[in-house]
């Protein structure tokens, strides 16, 4: 059964670290093409953060372009989002999500699998 389990959550001060990881089991995910990261607040749309191709291509949100960095150990099917410099706004539940087809999409319904999502709150 393909799965995606997202961990690393947690209550931070601003200003301050959080390392996000993306676990995949299952088959289907030795050929994912994208994995990404969306980030979903109260009463909000979920939005997206940032996604990486297989060649490790990666892009970004402009709200977190230079603090936030994604990347993909592919022997182990796993994906991390290291945060820094976070914000009160970075506040969200983050899900990450993978994508069979290798290009960019920003949006939520281009996304194929997705994790249970992981709290990450940001103190001011």
């Amino acid at each position: 059964q393909e799965q995606l389990v997202d961990a690393g959550g947690g209550l931070v001060q601003a200003g301050g670290s959080l390392r996000l990881s993306c676990a995949a089991s299952g088959r289907t995910f030795s050929s994912v093409g994208i994995y990404g990261w969306f980030r979903q607040a109260p009463e909000k749309e979920r939005e997206f953060v940032a996604a990486i191709s297989r060649s490790h291509t990666t892009d970004y949100s402009d709200s977190v372009k230079g603090r936030f960095t994604i990347s993909r150990d592919s022997a182990k099917n796993t994906v991390y989002l290291q945060m820094n410099s976070l914000k009160p706004e970075d506040t969200a539940v983050y899900y990450c999500a993978a994508k069979r087809i290798g290009f960019f999409d920003r949006t939520p319904r281009g996304y194929d699998y997705w994790g249970q999502g992981t709290q990450v709150t940001v103190s001011s």
